[in-house]
């Protein structure tokens, strides 16, 4: 059962000050706090677009939307052995999407999804939650496609929480808490929002504006 004290309006006092909810486990209905001191950061200029994934995204067997699937990809998410990822937090979510801050990038093969991330966000600032892939690359594509559409938005922040070898290859980097306080008390004022401009359908466009700042 999710745990009813936590309301959307707590979630984002709580992002704007720099930390976020996580659960032990699927089936943990609580939730902890956490704010790293060193935190990963994707740099929204520094986006790395390798050989091999300017070649997959120049294929035409895929497409990509925006909030078409929330479920699909918490479900997409979620689907590992341990996950934070409970049912307190999947309600959050859902709550702060109604509430238009939380949002899903979908990648699709035919009527399948293949890859997906979604996040929180508070002005220019964008929260990375989690993502999946069901096939090759299917996660760098999306990712191509959100750093692509936040740019082009005015988003200035994209947090991912901490970082990993994979999101290392794409371009995050790991801050100091207080650089990252710093930054993101900048964002949060940022007048954006994901709603801003429609997503490119241009695969094409995506790659040129992305393989710029590679």
């Amino acid at each position: 059962m999710a745990d009813k004290r936590l309301t959307p309006e707590l979630l984002l006092a709580a992002y704007a000050s720099g930390i976020f909810p996580m659960a032990e486990s699927r089936d943990d209905p609580d939730i902890y706090w956490v704010d790293p001191k060193m935190r990963g950061v994707l740099p929204l200029d520094g986006f790395r677009v390798s050989r091999s994934l300017a070649r997959r995204l120049r294929k035409t067997d895929y497409h990509v939307t925006i909030d078409h699937s929330l479920d699909a990809v918490l479900d997409g998410c979620a689907d590992r052995d341990e996950t934070w990822i409970n049912d307190t937090i999947r309600g959050l979510t859902h709550a702060l999407h109604r509430r238009g801050n939380a949002h899903s990038i979908e990648v699709w093969v035919g009527s399948k999804i293949i890859g997906g991330v979604y996040g929180i966000t508070l002005g220019g600032a964008f929260f990375g939650e989690s993502m999946f892939s069901d096939a090759r690359d299917g996660s760098k594509i999306a990712l191509t496609w959100l750093v692509d559409h936040l740019r082009r938005c005015g988003f200035t922040l994209f947090d991912t929480q901490f970082v990993t070898p994979h999101l290392i290859s794409l371009g995050a980097i790991e801050v100091p808490r207080n650089d990252y306080h710093e930054a993101l008390t900048e964002a949060i004022i940022t007048p954006t929002s994901m709603q801003k401009v429609a997503l490119e359908t241009d695969r094409y466009a995506v790659l040129q504006r992305m393989t710029q700042t590679s």
